[in-house]
């Protein structure tokens, strides 16, 4: 199951109390204090990891505890420091405070850890408090609480190519054919619900990442049909492929669509909209689809000179569409 988005609660260990003790050993009178200070709590820490994908744990454990610090003893022992406690996460995630939802860490690279909910100091033992005027204290602190956080935590997939376009506008089969990718692949809208990643290969040495956006639609920007859950998946990206869907089967308008999605992706973001975009009239494998594109084709050259003809059916234009893809990308 993919889950890109979830609430949890975080809570770091309290520091260990301080301990008031004094020396009593044999043939040393007034031995004075000893007491020792209090262990360290844990800490919460977030760290990337490069073979995750999805947040599926944190949406079954939604609350995560640090141990905290064990309370000092005598002899001028200090306790022990509470064991921290670890969040693995995919790279690409973002972590934001629940309330106010500022970004307090965006962890980008592989085994990136960050601190993200700080345990509590241990207390002074009386040992800490003697001095010429005060011989044998008896004060000794506790220990301090631990940090409690309520957080939203995001995945924004980490991707250089973004394919987009209407429902059934072909993306699935696209990143299916370039890619090592194998999405769900059916004949009706929407039957990609979550993004798909996959590494294509140029030539011997060469690779890119190009992730698959489920359908977008009118109002996505608002969220409508859950737009705003995929749209954040090509803010990472370098590059928008564009799909335009000219099959037979489709009465859909190529200019309009084109026209909607752009509107979605301003709405959403400006620089999202500003991203260099390749233009793919996608199906073009019937007489009539040649024919419907001879239609639009000054009109899409105008919109975009980087327009290509693909059909996953046949290959045709793939191998081609993929050569200018690694190459807008060498240029950005």
């Amino acid at each position: 199951m993919f889950v890109d988005q979830v609430k949890i609660t975080v809570q770091a260990g309290n520091g260990g109390d301080g301990c008031c003790s004094f020396r009593r050993e044999k043939f040393i009178p007034k031995g004075g204090p000893d007491g020792g200070t209090g262990g360290k709590g844990g800490d919460v820490v977030f760290r990337a990891v490069g073979n995750l994908s999805t947040l599926l744990d944190l949406r079954y454990q939604q609350l995560y505890r640090a141990e905290h610090g064990k309370p000092g003893s005598g002899q001028l022992k200090t306790g022990k420091s509470g064991k921290d406690c670890v969040i693995q996460v995919p790279v690409g995630t973002v972590v934001r405070d629940h309330e106010t939802r500022d970004v307090l860490v965006d962890l980008t690279e592989d085994l990136q850890e960050f601190v993200i909910a700080r345990g509590g100091q241990g207390g002074l033992g009386n040992e800490h408090y003697k001095s010429s005027t005060n011989r044998a204290p008896r004060r000794a602190d506790p220990g301090e609480p631990g940090q409690h956080r309520v957080l939203f935590v995001e995945l924004k997939l980490l991707a250089d190519v973004a394919i987009i376009g209407f429902p059934n506008a072909g993306k699935s089969t696209l990143i299916s054919k370039i890619s090592n990718a194998r999405p769900k692949i059916a004949d009706y809208p929407f039957s990609t619900l979550v993004p798909n990643l996959g590494l294509v290969k140029v030539g011997d040495y060469q690779s890119f990442i190009a992730a698959d956006i489920p359908g977008l639609i009118q109002d996505a920007h608002l969220g409508k049909g859950l737009g705003t859950r995929f749209l954040k998946h090509t803010e990472r990206t370098r590059l928008l492929v564009h799909l335009l869907d000219f099959s037979i089967a489709s009465d859909r308008d190529p200019i309009s669509d084109y026209e909607t999605i752009q509107n979605e992706l301003k709405q959403f973001s400006e620089d999202l909209y500003g991203k260099p975009q390749i233009l793919v009239a996608n199906k073009i494998d019937h007489p009539e689809a040649e024919a419907k594109f001879a239609e639009y084709k000054e009109r899409l050259l105008a919109i975009n000179p980087d327009l290509f003809v693909c059909s996953s059916v046949t290959g045709q234009g793939l191998k081609q569409l993929v050569f200018k893809i690694y190459a807008m990308l060498e240029q950005n």
